[in-house]
């Protein structure tokens, strides 16, 4: 599998409105900017009428590289997660396009705290899956 993972776990940490672990009851606003990992790739999330997503704000010039060789000549402007739907308390499932592969796939996000996500993708299933913990920064 290639390393898709830059731009795809970025898709999964673009969430509003997740409900804390801790305390279900009081809604934590995760609009905003968040980073991956390796901080190369930062989404704006916000509402999309009745679901959430998540567009990219900056990109690292690698992870614009790799994007523009899979065939997204710009990542700055890629809504990366669509249709983000909350499931249970602090669990949103949605859909993730990975520039990176050109490729859209199924995803879900679990929220940690108001600062931190844990987001996983799976190509296939529940089987090659990808899981990173993305961090509030805006």
């Amino acid at each position: 599998m290639r390393k898709a993972s830059v731009v795809f776990a970025a898709g999964l940490a673009s969430l509003t409105g997740i409900p804390s672990a801790a305390d279900a009851a009081a809604p934590i606003q995760a609009a905003g900017v968040w980073r991956n990992p390796k901080n190369t790739v930062h989404v704006r999330m916000q509402p999309c009428g009745t679901t959430v997503c998540g567009t990219v704000v900056w990109a690292a010039p690698k992870a614009e590289a790799k994007a523009r060789k899979a065939g997204t000549p710009k990542l700055v402007g890629t809504q990366l997660f669509r249709e983000f739907k909350q499931v249970r308390p602090g669990v949103w499932n949605g859909r993730v396009f990975v520039p990176d592969m050109g490729r859209t796939f199924s995803g879900s996000i679990v929220a940690n705290s108001a600062t931190s996500m844990t987001g996983k993708g799976c190509l296939i299933g529940n089987l090659l899956c990808k899981t990173q913990t993305w961090t509030r920064i805006g």
